[in-house]
């Protein structure tokens, strides 16, 4: 006979496992578990996109899951013509955009792609969590995702959003262009500039800590001329 424990984790990774079709199929049934791995799922491309937009992460958390209840609430207009994970992504930049134009509104994007379009521009590549994490390694990284994150929030709207989904959370050019309902030509010309203005912020966060690099200063500096008279006595010995 099954053991109930055994029953119920294995119901959890068949959950776990099923495509997003299946799991919208429960949904539409209330079963609360399918909502549950959907939402882990989703959590992180939703929150960034979201991020991107309102550059805040309460009000981009609040944005998520506002996201949530209304396609939740409304998953018999979901027909499956897209990925839902398309449907969830153009629900939450719709949400964090007009959060936005609420706040303050959004400079025309015209004049964003007006700017200066100069050559140069290479990819920004995120650093990925070397194994075994430890304290030192941590706060390393936790230093580097700083930077990276004052660069991206420095961004102008529209290339930042285009820098999160293509270069952050690996989309397509076209699947990029079809959640901001623009041309690929210009999702190419944003990115570009994306990734030369995100170059550019993170050398001038860098420059003054150049300096600094590889310290030999304090207790390292006072052991290392204590072994040189040491060694020079031994010598007059």
């Amino acid at each position: 006979m099954l053991n109930p424990g055994h029953a119920v984790a294995r119901s959890r990774l068949k959950l776990e496992t099923a495509p997003d079709e299946e799991l919208v199929a429960l949904c539409r049934d209330g079963d609360e578990g399918a909502v549950r791995v959907l939402v882990r799922r989703h959590n992180q491309r939703l929150f960034r996109v979201a991020r991107a937009v309102v550059r805040n992460d309460a009000e981009a958390e609040d944005v998520v899951q506002e996201t949530y209840v209304q396609a939740f609430t409304h998953l018999h207009t979901f027909r499956g013509e897209a990925r839902l994970s398309t449907w969830l992504t153009r629900i939450a930049f719709n949400a964090a955009l007009a959060r936005v134009r609420r706040r303050r509104p959004m400079a025309a994007l015209e004049e964003v792609d007006a700017q200066d379009s100069g050559s140069g521009g290479r990819l920004i590549m995120f650093p990925s969590p070397p194994p075994p994490p430890n304290p030192e390694t941590e706060l390393a990284r936790s230093q580097i995702r700083g930077v990276l994150e004052r660069a991206i929030d420095e961004l102008p709207d529209s290339f930042r959003v285009v820098f999160i989904m293509r270069d952050v959370e690996g989309m397509s050019t076209e699947e990029t262009a079809s959640y901001l309902s623009i041309r690929v030509e210009t999702v190419k010309t944003r990115l570009h500039r994306a990734r030369k203005l995100m170059r550019s912020a993170i050398e001038t966060q860098l420059s003054g800590a150049f300096a600094e690099a590889f310290p030999f200063d304090g207790a390292r500096c006072v052991r290392m001329a204590d072994r040189v008279v040491e060694r020079l006595r031994a010598l007059k010995a």
